[in-house]
């Protein structure tokens, strides 16, 4: 059964910076896909980023060249994802899960959420 945790989260002014840290445990095959989704104040989820195995990544138009996803894996049940997120905005306020497969194409064993780290930008 894979887990995902995730840490990082707080409050910052805007234009700030915060990492996001994501630690998987379990079985996480080399082929899934990864990312970060967020829930901002009274909406609905959306994802932000992705990397897939190749190392392809994908980007919410708002967080382009803002926000750097990236991916660890020393072996399949040790993998770590991360967010680097640059000249935070307030409109980048709002809960941030890790996920697999964000974008449901069946890249991954299990579709799995973390129970999420919030973020909070301030002006």
């Amino acid at each position: 059964q894979v887990q995902l945790v995730e840490s990082g989260g707080g409050s910052v002014q805007a234009g700030g910076s915060l990492k996001l840290s994501c630690a998987a445990s379990g079985y996480i095959s080399s082929r899934c896909e990864m990312g970060w989704y967020r829930q901002p104040p009274g909406k609905g989820r959306e994802a932000v980023a992705s990397i897939k195995s190749d190392g392809t990544t994908s980007y919410r138009g708002s967080v382009q060249g803002r926000f750097t996803i990236s991916q660890d894996r020393a072996d399949n049940n040790h993998v770590m994802l991360y967010l680097q997120m640059n000249n935070l905005q307030t409109t980048d306020t709002g809960v941030y899960y890790c996920v697999t497969d964000p974008y449901n194409r069946g890249t991954c064993d299990y579709d799995v959420w973390g129970q999420g780290t919030q973020v909070t930008v301030s002006s």
